[in-house]
């Protein structure tokens, strides 16, 4: 009964009592919200140009997922020479200052403009994410961590289930439609970037003065010595790390497997129910809601496990859940069922994100976690983009439902497979 006490106490303290914590948290819930409004609207956008194409969805996709490969290191790399609030906030009133565009361009027409400002936004935030990971030992104790990564990937949930909540009545919504949340998006960014704000010290405008300078000299020092040398530090320190090695077979194989389902689940469940995203809204409400609980429970228990054996044993359960679902809604299409298994899926497949990002936290050295995680990111991101357009150029050849109960035996066989190895090697120890 103590050590509940101590877990819920820590989780008040890291959440309640830590302010600089509690306003990057509140700021994320209101970005993340934005996020998957806008998601939602791009989602729409594509389904009156083609419905039901995987591929022209994967291709509106790519879109915020480029920006990974040409900015991610770079971003990275600088990020560690900047003050990473300054970067947030200022990453935040570009993005939101973008986005106001969108609605202009969708009046216009113009879906090629469209994309180039999605673009750019993504581009910005390469920024924006490198800064966020990196900032967040900076702002919690060391045992503090797994908690705070918990609460950090809580922040996605919630936004993302308020989000979804509100694009199932926003998007389909004939006052408001895309145009509208497009606009709403542009002002999340804004109200992000003022509680970020309040983070930030008095000498935030010597702090821009300061990194101004910092990024001119970096910028002189990379035609010289080209900055991707840092990328490469930041590969290298990864691959000196055992446990960097295995995080990045976790995370490669899970944003394929996510990039693999990604386009293909959501035209197959518009083609289900026969809406563009009414019932999809609906739906990814359940998986957002299962991801939460996952996140809260784990961060709540975690403690007590290994990180490896959670995330072998998440990727068993996420291979299963994932053959579930699909089997629920081609055989029968039932909001309520089918959200069902939705949640589930989102609460056993979220330890595995909070588990490997805490393993990045504990084994990387403060000095290089931005350059870390904007490598990680390319690392990962590829696998998502490449499994994306196989899956959506598969489409036309293969059942949607066979390519997602694929991917499912895929997870599940992997998550056998590493438990299998870990028992062996703890049998091996022992002996």
């Amino acid at each position: 009964m103590g050590s509940k006490f101590i877990n819920v106490t820590r989780f008040r303290d890291v959440l309640f009592k830590n302010k600089n914590f509690t306003l990057l948290w509140c700021g994320q819930v209101i970005s993340n919200f934005g996020d998957r409004l806008s998601q939602m609207a791009l989602i729409a956008l594509v389904w009156r140009q083609a419905p039901g194409s995987s591929l022209a969805l994967a291709k509106a996709i790519s879109f915020t997922i480029i920006p990974v490969f040409f900015i991610g290191p770079v971003a990275g790399a600088w990020v560690d020479r900047w003050e990473k609030r300054d970067v947030m906030i200022i990453s935040d009133l570009l993005r939101g200052s973008l986005a106001l565009f969108i609605p202009i361009f969708i009046v216009l027409k113009n879906m090629p403009l469209i994309y180039l400002v999605i673009f750019l936004i993504f581009t910005i935030s390469r920024f924006f994410v490198s800064s966020k990971m990196g900032i967040i030992p900076e702002l919690v104790a060391k045992d503090e961590l797994l908690m705070a990564n918990s609460l950090a990937d809580t922040t996605k949930m919630i936004g993302n289930a308020i989000g979804l909540a509100a694009a199932g009545l926003l998007v389909n919504s004939k006052s408001i439609g895309a145009t509208g949340g497009f606009l709403i998006y542009s002002l999340s960014f804004f109200l992000s970037a003022s509680l970020l704000g309040m983070i930030v010290k008095r000498e935030f405008l010597s702090h821009i003065k300061d990194d101004l300078i910092v990024a001119t000299r970096a910028f002189e020092e990379s035609i010289r010595r080209s900055i991707y040398s840092e990328v490469k530090s930041g590969i290298r320190a990864m691959l000196a790390h055992r446990e960097m090695r295995f995080i990045i077979i976790v995370f490669s194989l899970l944003m394929g497997g996510i990039g693999s389902v990604y386009c293909v689940i959501i035209t197959f469940i518009q083609n289900a129910f026969g809406t563009a995203t009414k019932d999809l809204t609906f739906l990814m409400l359940y998986l957002m809601i299962g991801l939460f609980f996952g996140t809260v429970l784990y961060g709540r228990f975690g403690g007590r496990y290994s990180k490896r054996k959670i995330i072998y044993l998440s990727f068993v359960a996420s291979g299963a859940a994932v053959s579930l679902f699909t089997l629920g809604v081609k055989t029968y299409p039932s909001i309520i069922i089918d959200g069902i298994l939705a949640f589930l899926l989102g609460l056993v497949v979220s330890p595995i994100m909070v588990a490997a990002n805490t393993l990045v936290h504990e084994v990387m050295p403060g000095e290089v976690r931005g350059r870390t995680f904007s490598s990680l990111e390319v690392i990962i991101h590829l696998p998502f983009l490449a499994f994306m357009f196989l899956t959506g150029i598969l489409d036309r050849f293969i059942d949607k439902a066979w390519i997602l109960i694929g991917c499912g035996l895929i997870f599940f066989g992997f998550g056998i497979a590493g438990a299998v190895l870990e028992a062996r090697k703890r049998s091996v120890t022992l002996y």
